[in-house]
């Protein structure tokens, strides 16, 4: 097969060396304040320097060093006849995470992760409202037909239902309408507990869960240099049960983090790098890994933009340092536009924030469907980046090269002034070598104009709709869906969610 290939660098070798020791020298002379007693503690005893009154923690650089290699030595085979404990991705936040070694290379298979607790909806009348379960329910029914989709996390919240069980009642809806689940929220332990308790209706058994997780959230730090208790707590659940984790990190260039690409790609290693040696100081055996999701602020609006000239590369220094130097391979976010609703920006913006980390070796990319900073979800637009995501999976894949595509002998038979039309050849062929899309017009203007419906926008949301009027999916039987209910009733009634709602 001749793939396209080449990776693209944003860094040299030395560059990511000096952001490596500039990521320790923070660690051991800034630290991390973690608002976590059991946190503290443990990592007290992992040999690092505790001010348990500040909650801050200093952490040696051979502390770190040997979380790395420790991460590094999981993440390779063990022996001939063995693999490492998840030879294969799973599904996390907004793509996959790798928990094996994989080489670095342009994936033209790569994930696409539709998901992301919006809490607003850009509807197909073209109204935005704040979503409710309805939306939650078309959103993941929307991308379980889409067929360049196979992740979906939960595109938008249902506001109606009470914050607390948000994680807990939509996670049900997700695994009742789909069966590509991808990664979900979870705000506290118990968020947690009943998740994995859905998880293993899914999967068939608690043992099963463990052996390929799904539904599995994760801790995020709360830049510059701080793990919350909430999300501290989060974080060490996962780790004691036994599931893969990794710290994410989303600094945000002059504010909560320094006006440069290359200070705010410091801070956030420095970040998740701490979150790595949590892990292994709470559990030996922790499966975990690193991630990175930098910007830059817009110092116009104060806004997180997800796209842009100046994040971009920011975005793809980090996939190209998190796979090259640390040896850990994963997906980023991508497919991001800052436009308010579906147009020209959200397609330029989109475009090149999925392809650029792609070419640096990004193993997916997500969440799709998102406008306006990730604040709102818009059906027209999840089926637009439905396309834009195949259109760049079929550019990455190539052509072959071989006897049969070279076709000499069908050259030979044509001859000098024939055509090909109707030969034998381009009927077994087209469809293969061909990408004909369904919402890229490729029109004269006569035959453009002649059609009812015009316009990729257009196309886009009557196929949206179309979706939502005949798709009915049922990936699970009917006494697994009994059984989730009773979960999400049984969380219902339990005094901690009760106490949470009740102040």
């Amino acid at each position: 097969m001749s793939k396209i290939s080449g990776l693209i660098s944003v860094l040299s070798w030395d560059e990511m060396e000096l952001l490596h020791r500039s990521a320790l020298r923070v660690l051991d002379e800034v630290g991390m304040r973690i608002e976590h007693k059991v946190a503290l503690e443990a990592l007290a005893v992992m040999g690092c320097r505790v001010d348990f009154d500040r909650q801050v923690v200093q952490f040696p650089p051979e502390v770190v060093e040997n979380a790395i290699a420790r991460m590094r030595k999981d993440f390779l085979p063990r022996g001939e006849a063995q693999t490492p404990r998840y030879a294969r991705q799973i599904p996390m936040r907004y793509t996959s995470m790798c928990f094996s070694t994989m080489p670095r290379r342009i994936r033209s298979d790569f994930d696409v992760n539709a998901g992301g607790f919006t809490v607003f909806v850009y509807d197909l009348d073209g109204q935005r409202h704040p979503s409710t379960m309805q939306d939650v329910r078309d959103s993941i029914r929307l991308a379980d037909a889409l067929e360049n989709i196979n992740l979906i996390g939960l595109p938008c919240v249902a506001n109606e239902v009470p914050a607390a069980l948000r994680p807990v009642v939509m996670t049900a809806e997700l695994v009742k309408l789909t069966s590509k689940p991808g990664g979900i929220e979870a705000w506290s332990p118990k968020d947690i507990e009943y998740i994995c308790r859905i998880a293993e209706v899914v999967t068939g058994s608690a043992e099963a869960l463990r052996q390929q997780p799904i539904l599995i959230g994760y801790g995020e730090a709360r830049s510059p240099l701080v793990i919350g208790y909430e999300m501290a707590s989060v974080f060490i659940e996962y780790v004691k049960r036994g599931f893969p984790q990794s710290l994410d990190t989303m600094p945000a260039g002059g504010t909560t983090a320094p006006a440069t690409s290359a200070g705010t790609l410091t801070l956030g290693l420095a970040e998740t790098l701490g979150g790595l040696a949590l892990a292994y100081a709470i559990r030996e055996d922790a499966i975990v890994s690193l991630d990175i999701c930098p910007t830059l602020c817009d110092m116009r609006t104060m806004t997180y933009p997800y796209s842009g000239a100046d994040r971009i590369p920011l975005v793809t220094a980090a996939m190209q340092m998190l796979s090259e130097y640390y040896g850990r391979p994963g997906g980023c976010h991508g497919g991001k536009t800052d436009a308010c609703f579906p147009g020209v920006q959200a397609g330029v913006e989109k475009a090149l924030s999925i392809i650029l980390p792609v070419l640096a070796g990004a193993t997916g990319v997500g969440t799709l469907g998102h406008i306006e900073n990730a604040l709102t979800f818009s059906y027209e637009q999840l089926v637009i980046d439905n396309e834009i995501a195949g259109y760049i999976k079929r550019m990455l894949q190539g052509f072959e090269v071989n006897k049969d595509t070279i076709a000499l002998d069908v050259i030979k038979e044509v001859g000098i002034g024939g055509n090909y039309l109707t030969h034998p050849h381009t009927r077994r062929n087209f469809r293969k070598e061909f990408w004909l899309s369904s919402l890229m017009e490729r029109l004269s203007w006569e035959s453009w104009s002649k059609q009812k419906i015009r316009g990729f926008e257009v196309k886009a949301k009557e196929r949206a709709g179309q979706i939502l009027a005949t798709h009915d999916p049922h990936p699970l039987s009917v006494e697994q869906i009994k059984a989730i209910d009773e979960i999400v009733e049984t969380a219902k009634r339990d005094p901690w969610y009760q106490q949470v709602e009740g102040g």
